[in-house]
């Protein structure tokens, strides 16, 4: 953690007892954090904190601790080992997103969803999602991993993946199709690009660094590779399929 950040969070505890408390927690407070996150945040965590990229925030639990002195330093100075960036916001407007992040999870149930677990955990693997969708160290790679998706989508963002895959294609979901000159042809996600070169994960051989000098056609697909099962699952199903999904969670401390 940045020192700057110690003396902020000791600033505002000052004087207080019972441990950091936000001193920003008004309505007034609560709607500027909330264009904050609207504005800066919502392209990780989606407009109402559901989640994508990063986690589902709407539960009121934070794997990386959910006291406001550990949000406070996870909002400044990023996380380590995570994708989640440290901010250039100064300490006032932290709380504020903290105190919009703390509205979050009271309109939204934790409750588990209605469905059979167990069944949707077989479901996973009959219609055939366990070869595209790596869940905790098994299955392929060719769908974003489930290991902790529970963590990381609302139950809303679950169905709809189930039923509409088109409706939110996150950028690193996006195929790269490239053909060389000499015929050789290449599928998979898109990681990175460059003046010179393309990266791409192949769905049959792996990582790749292309040269674009080598490039017969190079087009890039922002469609989900994930069919919809809109029509293929009974709502039974589908209420069992999102319960075994939403369980999939991440283990470790909340507060």
């Amino acid at each position: 953690m940045r020192y700057a950040s110690i003396l902020l969070i000791a600033s505002a505890a000052f004087g207080q007892s019972g441990g950091i408390k936000n001193p920003h927690t008004s309505p007034a407070d609560v709607a500027a954090g909330a264009q904050i996150f609207r504005s800066h945040c919502a392209e990780c965590h989606g407009l109402k904190g559901e989640g994508g990229r990063g986690p589902n925030l709407t539960t009121g639990g934070f794997h990386h601790g959910g006291a406001v002195g550990d949000l406070f330093a996870n909002v400044t100075d990023g996380i380590k080992g995570t994708a989640m960036p440290g901010t250039f916001f100064s300490a006032d407007q932290v709380w504020q997103v903290i105190a919009y992040v703390r509205t979050l999870s009271e309109s939204s149930s934790a409750d588990h969803p209605a469905g059979d677990t167990a069944h949707g955990a077989k479901l996973l693997r009959e219609k055939g999602c366990i070869n595209c969708h790596l869940m905790r160290g098994e299955g392929g790679f060719r769908g974003p991993d489930l290991s902790v998706i529970g963590s990381q989508r609302s139950v809303d963002h679950l169905r709809q993946a189930i039923l509409d895959p088109n409706a939110k294609v996150l950028r690193e979901h996006w195929i790269a199709k490239i053909t060389l000159e000499d015929g050789t042809s290449y599928s998979g996600f898109l990681l990175g690009e460059d003046t010179h070169a393309v990266q791409i994960l192949d769905f049959s051989t792996g990582l790749k660094s292309l040269s674009k000098h080598d490039f017969r056609k190079f087009d890039i697909d922002k469609n989900s590779a994930m069919p919809s099962f809109k029509g293929r699952l009974s709502e039974p199903e589908i209420n069992d399929l999102v319960a075994y999904l939403w369980s999939l969670k991440r283990q470790g401390r909340t507060e």
